[in-house]
């Protein structure tokens, strides 16, 4: 069973790409974002894609540049995650067929980033927006407009954004921080499978 929860794995190293990807899949996280901020991270995005290209959505984050898009579409990346609303870089992002998930906070971003082509939206960051501002942001959107809400949002509060219309939610530190043991990962991805499980069910 696929969760609208995509893994932010900032600061992963390459040689633990393999091993993680598959720790979060069996903890039932199947979309995975390796930020371009990370040592090597078309390294890492590349193996995970010839691991687990076929049963996971795999690809980068903090992507800035249509550049970027292109070296993530090379290594068989399929995700296209942003902390801004860059129409360029959606637009982009779109014509290669990738799944586009820009960072938008106010109703202006929001509809540039659908009108260029968006797949969803990452509210960001859902902390200074909380569910309210995102409840205010649904009146507004287009119906069906998918809504993830990233930085502030988690297995603690999880029913409260599902609550606001959360659509999912994309998971940093509360999941993975840089030289964690990747069993520590799979635990953390299963109690946090397990609260999302339970909030929205």
């Amino acid at each position: 069973m696929s969760r609208p929860i995509i893994a932010i794995l900032r600061g992963l190293k390459s040689s633990d790409a393999k091993a993680t990807g598959q720790a979060l899949i069996d903890a039932g996280i199947d979309k995975i974002e390796v930020p371009m901020n990370s040592p090597d991270p078309l390294e890492s995005i590349g193996i995970m894609t010839r691991e687990f290209g076929d049963r996971a959505l795999i690809g980068a984050g903090t992507v800035l540049t249509t550049e970027q898009v292109d070296a993530v579409s090379g290594v068989g990346g399929r995700l296209i995650v942003s902390p801004n609303c860059d129409t360029q870089v959606i637009a982009h992002t779109h014509r290669l067929g990738l799944e586009s998930w820009p960072g938008i906070f106010t109703p202006t971003e929001a509809f540039a980033a659908l009108k260029a082509g968006a797949t969803g939206l990452k509210l960001f960051p859902g902390v200074l927006a909380g569910p309210a501002g995102l409840s205010a942001l649904r009146a507004v959107l287009p119906t069906g407009t998918q809504v993830y809400a990233v930085g502030g949002a988690g297995p603690e509060n999880f029913g409260e954004w599902i609550k606001a219309s959360a659509d999912g939610f994309g998971i940093g530190s509360a999941l993975f921080k840089p030289g964690m043991a990747v069993s520590e990962v799979a635990r953390r991805a299963a109690q946090i499978v397990a609260a999302y499980d339970e909030a929205a069910g």
